[in-house]
């Protein structure tokens, strides 16, 4: 069906578009053919816009069926044209207050329609922050009079994407972006508070430290376990209790009761869920976040015993690599 507004014209389109992580474009269609059993080829391809015509969309009944590996997905995508920079931003406020762009072309251009409409925060984000959870839209330039849009799209992250501010001077490592983005992803997906003064965490394989770093400055204390030390930094924070052993060998009885664990380990994922699992049984743990490590070609059938954990969560975050993080909270 075709819409005319002046010289604005609307093509609804069928299927969905699929908006892959920067280099995933692989693992995406991957998980499409081996977790959602979609094999169809890409309709067309925009940057790393994956868009199929025959996507069954009626198929998505929840988050857990949207793709890991697709920042956001168009579930209402339409073709936009339009004459000018003012008819592009009219065209999608007519629709809704709140999009952001994915651009792989047409940067200038984008950005000037980007500021003729209400404004949304792009920016890079200063740890903590709050993500308003509210919809919004998404749209792509494929040439200079036509985009690609969807105002239902599956998150509400501007183009399904977090990127924090960097410290270059305090963490021991980078890892400590990836604890940053899954405590966000946990309080804007599930309501879950962040770690505080007062709470108690355990860290399996802490060292260096990245992840510690974070949960000490937000005043939680940490019991860190790794063969290695930590940085001599958290090595002398009175808020870090540090053991030198094999923290997956160490019972929950033996850790004692925490507001939340985590696990940033190297090590096959069906090790890791036997061990979520015990510390799950146990019931002295409230929230988990754990880096499911992926070990050549994916398993989804393990994926999926995660997955299936009541109150569980599963996503690819901006700072994963070949990973997956699963977010378990009781709030």
């Amino acid at each position: 069906m075709n819409e005319h507004t002046s010289e604005i014209k609307t093509e609804n389109l069928k299927g969905a578009a699929f908006l892959s992580f920067p280099e995933m474009q692989g693992m995406l269609l991957s998980e499409l053919r081996g977790r959602l059993n979609f094999n169809s080829k890409p309709s067309a391809i925009y940057g790393d816009l994956l868009y199929f015509e025959d996507f069954p969309v009626s198929s998505i009944k929840n988050l857990n069926d949207i793709p890991y590996w697709a920042r956001t997905v168009m579930l209402e995508p339409k073709i936009i044209h339009f004459n000018s920079i003012g008819e592009a931003a009219s065209s999608l406020k007519s629709v809704q207050r709140n999009w952001a762009p994915y651009q792989y072309q047409f940067f200038r251009r984008a950005n000037l329609i980007q500021e003729k409409l209400p404004y949304v925060n792009l920016k890079v984000r200063k740890f903590p922050a709050r993500i308003p959870n509210s919809p919004i839209g998404l749209y792509t330039l494929i040439d200079e009079k036509k985009m690609i849009a969807s105002a239902h799209t599956s998150s509400s992250l501007p183009a399904g994407q977090i990127v924090f501010e960097e410290d270059h001077e305090n963490p021991p490592s980078r890892a400590y972006l990836k604890i940053q983005e899954s405590l966000t992803m946990a309080q804007l997906l599930n309501g879950t508070a962040l770690p505080k003064e007062g709470e108690r965490c355990f860290e399996a394989g802490a060292c260096p430290g990245g992840w510690t770093w974070v949960l000490v400055n937000l005043g939680a204390s940490v019991y860190a376990v790794d063969r290695a030390e930590l940085s001599p930094e958290l090595m002398q924070n009175p808020l870090v209790k540090f053991q030198a052993h094999d923290a997956f060998t160490l019972k929950p009885s033996e850790v004692g009761r925490c507001d939340w664990v985590f696990s940033d380990v190297i090590c096959y994922p069906e090790r890791l869920y036997k061990w979520v699992c015990e510390w799950l049984e146990s019931g002295l743990v409230k929230n988990m976040i754990c880096t499911i490590k992926m070990q050549g070609e994916t398993d989804w059938s393990i994926i999926k015993k995660f997955a299936d954990i009541p109150g569980s969560r599963i996503v690819h975050l901006n700072y994963n690599k070949h990973e997956l993080t699963w977010i378990h909270t009781t709030s």
